[in-house]
């Protein structure tokens, strides 16, 4: 007697084909590859600083800085993926957050904890130049880097679980990313206007996890997590997003005052739809519909980010 075998479950329309563990896009999942463009945005704006005030770029350096980036953003985003799987954030199914990969079960803890130190090794392979051209601070700089991106969600008393976690991305996503990329390109002192452009961008980052700590606070209550939200409460939470959402418009204008050129104000083209954003997020009912807001906000960085490179580029070509 033959058996029939059992016919796959037909997907509804529109159903996403199922996750292979493992696969490239059990890998895509875990890395978070959106993300990984507001890692490479800052270090353009300090790129387009530096050239904008000096005439010249090491392009070969600018090269160099946003590999390191990339990989701290790959090492935070895959220490972020099983952190939160071992300490059992997903339990309870109450978090609207992304998907893990790890929590799925589409990649094992030992492949992810084995990509974070190829990560490293890489983004120390990118670094060695740049501390043989520019001394201890560049080296500094990185293993501070490092050490944030593994504490975020990593060791005994994860960032993550505490109400600093936008304190941190402030410094290491605006400060460092901007500052720091800047003394990199030039090893001189850095110039006021580019730390306006600094705090503008770590501004604009804290207004990304603002989102995300914001949407979760329930869940991130349950779960023993003391995010921002959860300890200063959810007004406070959107006071924090309201300034950073609209600080770096404020800072931009005093930036274009100090470099004397209109062509920094272009990021104010988008102050209309900071507005709107404000507003929706302001609006936003608990649950799914703020990964649209979170989506929106990175898409808000990047557009800021491009226009601000773009002004200081234009303003060193015409004037």
């Amino acid at each position: 007697m033959h058996t029939v075998p059992a016919l796959p479950t037909p997907r509804a329309a529109g159903e996403p084909p199922p996750i292979a563990p493992g696969s490239l896009s059990a890998w895509a999942m875990a890395l978070r590859l959106r993300s990984l463009l507001i890692a490479i945005s800052p270090v353009l704006v300090a790129a387009a600083l530096v050239w904008e005030r000096t005439g010249a770029l090491d392009v070969t350096a600018v090269v160099l800085i946003l590999g390191a980036s990339v990989m701290m953003q790959v090492i935070t985003n895959l220490q972020n993926d099983i952190g939160y799987t071992v300490r059992g954030g997903e339990r309870g199914r109450t978090r609207t957050g992304l998907p893990r990969a790890t929590a799925l079960g589409l990649l094992t803890a030992r492949q992810v904890r084995t990509a974070i130190a190829l990560a490293i090794v890489l983004a120390m392979l990118l670094g060695l130049p740049l501390v043989a051209a520019r001394g201890w601070p560049v080296l500094a700089m990185g293993l501070a880097s490092i050490a944030a991106a593994l504490a975020y969600m990593g060791g005994p008393r994860p960032i993550a679980y505490t109400p600093f976690g936008e304190f941190v991305v402030f410094v290491f996503f605006g400060l460092t990313a901007v500052a720091g990329a800047d003394y990199a390109l030039t090893g001189g002192d850095v110039p006021a206007t580019t730390w306006l452009a600094a705090i503008a961008m770590g501004a604009l980052a804290v207004a990304a996890l603002v989102v995300n700590n914001h949407r979760d606070r329930e869940h991130d209550r349950g779960v023993g997590r003391r995010t921002f939200p959860v300890v200063f409460g959810a007004d406070a939470s959107r006071a924090l997003y309201t300034l950073s959402l609209l600080a770096p418009f404020v800072l931009v204008a005093a930036l274009a005052w100090g470099i004397g050129s209109p062509w920094l104000l272009l990021p104010l083209l988008w102050l209309p739809v900071a507005l709107r954003l404000l507003r929706d997020f302001l609006a936003c009912p608990p649950g799914l519909a703020f990964n649209l807001i979170l989506f929106r906000t990175f898409k808000l960085e990047l557009a800021f980010a491009g226009l601000l490179a773009t002004g200081a580029v234009l303003a060193r070509v015409l004037e």
